[in-house]
């Protein structure tokens, strides 16, 4: 049976400048995957090949089978596949509820019950839906970019740094609410500062290193590897 999400051998980059030089991942359904590695080790690059926002180079790229290597982003979001940017993630200048409405753009019907889904997960939308969201804390701002990203009800959920500038009480209850998205059957690809703790709750891993897979696993195990934790996880 075919991945979710499979990238095989994958190369990009900016000019002519490789990034990522060959880089293969795998995603299966339901599951939660985190990427670590250094700065410039091509991370956030990958996340952008994968949703479509950079053209790959080599390499295949493959949702359920089929192979969506350099698809229009609005193409790749119909096969079931969101991103949540680390910035430029809201409309500052339109309400809550109103962002969470332009996220539902390319999914016509059932808006207002995936409306109301947001809404349960993340019960501060609600209460602050009519205020402008750039108003909004840091943390309430990233629970209303992954709440426009779930009104496109994916199958898997791409996140770029979702805990970075947050205060750990902030990032405690953000991981809590992506657990929950996903025992509700959504995957989980991110990459994330806090690599321990997204470890710890991750069901695999993989490092990388100057755009290639450095070592992949279990979630627990990488962040248990004494190496890993040396080289990339603080000692």
């Amino acid at each position: 049976m075919s991945a979710l999400l499979e990238v095989r051998d994958v190369s990009a980059g900016y000019g002519d400048v490789d990034i990522l030089n060959g880089i293969s991942l795998r995603v299966e359904e339901r599951e939660i995957v985190t990427l670590i590695g250094p700065n410039g080790a091509g991370k956030s690059t990958l996340l952008r090949v994968v949703t479509g926002l950079l053209a790959a180079r080599r390499g295949r790229i493959l949702v359920a089978g089929e192979d969506i290597a350099n698809r229009r982003p609005s193409t790749i979001v119909r096969r079931g596949i969101s991103y949540v940017p680390q910035s430029r993630n809201i409309f500052p200048s339109l309400s809550v509820r109103e962002n969470l409405e332009m996220g539902a753009y390319l999914r016509s019907g059932a808006t207002a019950a995936r409306l109301a889904e947001v809404y349960r997960r993340f019960p501060v939308l609600e209460e602050r839906r009519g205020q402008r969201a750039g108003s909004l804390s840091g943390g309430e701002q990233r629970m209303a970019a992954i709440g426009m990203a779930l009104m496109l009800d994916p199958r898997l959920l791409v996140l770029d740094e979702p805990s970075a500038g947050l205060a750990p009480a902030v990032v405690e209850t953000l991981f809590e609410r992506l657990r929950e998205i996903n025992r509700s059957g959504v995957a989980l690809l991110m990459v994330e500062q806090n690599a321990r703790e997204a470890l710890s709750f991750s069901d695999r891993g993989y490092v990388m290193v100057m755009g290639r897979n450095r070592a992949d696993g279990p979630g627990r195990d990488l962040a248990q590897d004494p190496e890993i934790r040396a080289l990339f996880l603080g000692g």
